[in-house]
């Protein structure tokens, strides 16, 4: 039983290394698991150190996977305890840079780029503390995008702070410029897989995305938002008359 607590309060300090403060581990995991787990943390703390050494914009305590690429290092800022996973391609040439906080999580395969065209330099991106992204999220950031502090987001989110003007239907399209409105994001939101986010758009606090929508315009605070295009299904906390629904799935 000893061995076992001393085990356990041993695994515990590792995990809180690797950021993940109050950490219960469930029952069922196996030791291999927690292992591997481990593993996986120390080589991406390593890869961390690497990338940090000589630079006071690059925290030491950072996490980066495999095959992680970042362009234009000295417009970056990781802070403590930051998390890349494998594939991550952060192009951070812009006017602002790249400002992720503390705890701040991207998942596998996540791309930012801050600047689609030579023509223009866009603005960059701030992503607030403890706010984390699963896999094959994309930024585009010409427009900047500003995400607030413990924002928990799905797979497949996008953000897209640039749009095309097309009114004059006397000149093509591409021909006729963009607008960069930016996008920015509200503190404790939840967002839902496959949202996307066009310019201009702002959620406020404590918002709730549904997965799919598509988000234009501006949002209040603590609202829960769905549909193509987005809109606002509810206050949070709020219940929905049975006929609401029925019209929300029509």
């Amino acid at each position: 039983m000893q061995r076992y607590v001393e085990k356990t309060q041993l695994i515990s300090r590792s995990l809180k290394i690797a950021g993940k403060e109050n950490c219960q581990l469930d029952k069922k995991m196996s030791m291999w698991y927690i292992v591997r787990l481990l593993w996986k943390y120390g080589t991406m703390l390593v890869r961390g150190r690497c990338l940090s050494f000589g630079r006071r914009n690059i925290d030491r305590s950072v996490f980066i996977g495999r095959h992680v690429k970042i362009l234009e290092k000295g417009r970056i800022r990781l802070g403590r305890k930051v998390k890349l996973h494998d594939w991550v391609y952060i192009d951070a040439l812009s006017r602002a840079g790249v400002i992720l906080g503390e705890g701040v999580v991207l998942g596998r395969g996540t791309r930012i780029e801050c600047t689609g065209s030579v023509e223009h330099v866009g603005k960059g991106v701030v992503i607030g503390d403890r706010s984390t992204f699963s896999n094959d999220c994309f930024f585009g950031a010409a427009g900047g995008i500003r995400i607030g502090e413990d924002v928990i987001a799905g797979q497949y989110i996008r953000f897209h702070a640039e749009e095309h003007d097309h009114d004059d239907l006397d000149v093509l399209i591409r021909e006729q410029g963009v607008t960069h409105q930016g996008v920015a994001i509200g503190n404790d939101c939840w967002i839902g897989s496959g949202a996307v986010f066009l310019d201009g758009a702002r959620v406020g606090d404590g918002c709730v995305v549904a997965a799919n929508a598509v988000v234009a315009g501006k949002f209040p605070d603590q609202v829960v938002i769905g549909g193509v295009p987005a809109k606002v299904i509810k206050r949070r906390g709020e219940k929905i008359h049975e006929d609401r629904i029925r019209d929300i799935e029509l």
